[in-house]
């Protein structure tokens, strides 16, 4: 079977790989569409942290049952979805249903080799059938349960002001969702393309470029009362201190990216406005029946979200395309 690995940075080989044989308790899949994410691209030029080269990558897709043993609940040729989060189902986190922190948490295409490639074995528990979805939608399911898992954590309700900093897949997803909510939803980014695409397609209240006279222009939106709640999806530190700036007293900070090292903020500033700080990693099972459930019911503008299409046997070569900005990739999808 045709496997893509990221040899090194920058460094995308094709090679011919045997089949992998299903274990018992697993569920052998056809791949048939694999989203890239923000970690592939960072994986690719080199700058992702807690990472081993060389790696298959790949943990958005769908595919199509190959094999599996009775008692697992799936059949030959059932359309399927990932968890690409593979928890141990014993530490702390997962006995309170946390799965998305376990303690010995392995994320395909991450910590093992993932989905760019023709077929996958994976344990039962992580796949679910996809009914009433495309196999285009199941494969965008993950990115989209980001971000409906970061807001399920805010607790955003309808009437309350919202602001996403960051407007790549994950500040969108976070921007979909509170925004089903009824929240009132703003979106900062210094990208005048991804604004756009937030006006227009996900019909965000506000649009907010960043740069000089940025703030001023989130009070007045505010009413000087800045917002309810803030998710901050930019993976940029500066980004992630000066979003305490913007929080409502009562208010609650969602950092819904990660960095390496520490970020620090005004205790004074912080304590008078009572804030409620949360992080927010990765999702559950309940955040992505959500997701599904909410494409089912065509809350969700998928088709516009997935902006370009790779062959995987084309992929060596055409992958570097999509950290170009003047491409303007929101989601890519690659057919397998």
């Amino acid at each position: 079977m045709l496997t893509v690995l990221c040899q090194q940075p920058g460094t995308l080989v094709p090679l011919d790989r045997p089949v992998p044989t299903r274990q018992p308790g697993e569920t052998l899949i056809r791949v048939k569409r694999v989203g890239v994410c923000g970690t592939d691209l960072h994986i690719f030029a080199g700058n992702q942290p807690y990472f081993e080269y060389p790696r298959v990558m790949g943990h958005e897709f769908s595919g199509v049952v190959e094999a599996s043993e009775p008692g697992s609940g799936l059949s030959e040729g059932e359309v399927v979805y990932v968890m690409p989060y593979l928890s141990c189902g014993h530490c702390v986190a997962c006995r309170q249903g946390k799965t998305n922190c376990c303690v010995r948490l392995q994320v395909l295409g991450v910590h093992s080799d993932g989905a760019l490639t023709e077929y996958v074995s994976v344990p039962h528990g992580f796949v679910h059938k996809a009914e009433g979805i495309s196999l285009d939608q199941a494969a965008m399911i993950e990115f989209l349960a980001i971000g409906a898992h970061a807001v399920r954590r805010s607790q955003a309700r309808a009437g309350q002001r919202v602001l996403v900093v960051g407007a790549g897949p994950i500040g969108m997803a976070a921007a979909i969702f509170a925004g089903l909510r009824g929240a009132q939803v703003t979106v900062v980014d210094g990208r005048a393309d991804r604004l756009a695409f937030c006006a227009q397609q996900l019909k965000v209240h506000a649009t907010v470029a960043l740069g000089e006279g940025d703030k001023a222009q989130l009070e007045a939106l505010s009413e000087g009362e800045w917002f309810d709640v803030v998710f901050d999806a930019t993976g940029n530190p500066k980004a992630m201190e000066r979003g305490f700036e913007f929080i409502a007293h009562g208010g609650t900070y969602v950092l819904v990216s990660i960095v390496q090292g520490a970020i620090s903020f005004s205790d004074p500033e912080f304590h008078k406005r009572e804030a409620t700080l949360l992080s927010s990693r990765n999702a559950t099972v309940e955040d992505f029946e959500h997701v599904a459930r909410c494409m089912r019911e065509g809350r969700i503008p998928d088709a516009a979200l997935n902006t370009h299409r790779l062959a995987l046997q084309r992929l060596p070569g055409e992958f570097a395309q999509l950290l170009d900005p003047a491409q303007g990739v929101i989601k890519a999808i690659v057919e397998c």
